[in-house]
């Protein structure tokens, strides 16, 4: 019984996407219709409120900031990977997160964000200070 439930374990870690230093992540540039401004709208299930508001810039080089806000502003730089043609989000903290495009919308840690032209005011002043190593879109 302990070995089918360790070959279980080891079969659901296989699509795992591991970062052991985020310095050796290596940037890649992303399609045209995936740079810009996204945001979440209304309440998501993978946010701590209803009230919670994520915004994911991303820029043609392949910076992104997460930028997520309820009661405080949490924003995370990171970069684009791609590996077997799938885009993940890698931040400076080492987490790993699928980039899906669904037509005009972005699956993203469990959340759905639509383009918008400009990110919250709260995560520009962040950005403002915290500028992204490439140009915003």
């Amino acid at each position: 019984m302990k070995k089918i439930a360790m070959m279980a374990g080891l079969l659901a870690l296989t699509g795992c996407v591991q970062v052991e230093k985020y310095e050796d992540v290596i940037k890649h540039p992303v399609p045209a219709e995936m740079a810009g401004y996204w945001q979440s709208k209304g309440p998501q299930s993978a946010m701590v409120s209803p009230e919670a508001i994520a915004t994911l810039v991303v820029t043609q080089e392949g910076d992104t900031l997460d930028c997520r806000q309820w009661v405080r502003v949490v924003a995370v730089p990171g970069k684009i990977m791609l590996r077997s043609d799938d885009f993940y989000n890698v931040t400076i903290k080492r987490d790993v997160y699928p980039l899906e495009r669904d037509g005009s919308a972005i699956e993203y840690d469990g959340m759905t964000l639509q383009r918008v032209d400009r990110p919250t005011v709260e995560c520009a002043a962040y950005l403002s200070k915290n500028p992204l190593l490439s140009k915003l879109p």
